[in-house]
């Protein structure tokens, strides 16, 4: 008789990581927060549903929106690292087009839904997270509030920027404290600004083609 081979319909939370490729910090932030789905043994142990890893594995981030670069070493001088949130792809082209005109060199990587930015952020967080708060599947609001205490945020600056007014916002449950809102149309000389006091916390390149 041939051998079968029975697959778990769950996984420890150290397992769950190595297949999301985080830290199992992230997990268990992810699980408190809903976007994972668990359960606790008698003993108090989480076992994560595998079929809710497999759902954000089929959501892969989207790919950098300017080439990849080798990490830089240690003290060595990089790029401006920027995620932005936004599901228009025609706003992500006009970030790139402006965000390469900055003064301070960028590395921008675009992100079509909140759930491909969370699992891009649990590998690495940027210097500066820019989101919208209208994205598909799950919302602006219900991502920045899962990121609130993520570790890889611990050095992130977070702008929103959205069309809805304070009132909407604060309907909707508000924001966590110290994520700037910033109002629609896109203000590329506000963030401009906002990255220039980041890149002069650090040690960034200049860049060489911005207009003179």
């Amino acid at each position: 008789m041939p051998s079968v081979t029975i697959e778990k319909s769950f996984c420890t939370t150290r397992e769950a990581a190595k297949l999301l490729g985080v830290s199992v910090g992230t997990v268990q932030l992810w699980v408190e927060s809903g976007l994972l789905r668990a359960w606790k043994t008698a003993g108090g142990h989480r076992r994560v549903m595998r079929d809710s890893v497999d759902q954000l594995l089929r959501k892969e981030p989207a790919p950098p929106l300017t080439p990849a670069l080798a990490e830089p070493l240690p003290n060595q001088q990089r790029p401006l690292k920027i995620m932005v949130v936004e599901d228009d792809a025609d706003l992500l082209r006009l970030y790139q087009a402006k965000l390469a005109r900055w003064p301070v060199a960028t590395k921008v990587i675009g992100m079509y839904s909140a759930i491909a930015a969370l699992l891009a952020i649990g590998r690495g967080g940027p210097d500066l997270l820019i989101t919208d708060l209208n994205t598909p599947e799950i919302d602006g609001f219900s991502m920045l509030r899962i990121l609130h205490h993520a570790p890889e945020l611990a050095h992130t600056t977070i702008v929103a920027v959205t069309g809805l007014d304070e009132a909407t916002i604060a309907a909707r449950g508000g924001l966590p404290p110290d994520i700037q809102v910033l109002a629609k149309p896109i203000p590329f000389e506000r963030l401009q600004d906002i990255a220039t006091g980041i890149a002069k916390q650090g040690r960034f390149l200049l860049n060489a083609h911005a207009p003179a």
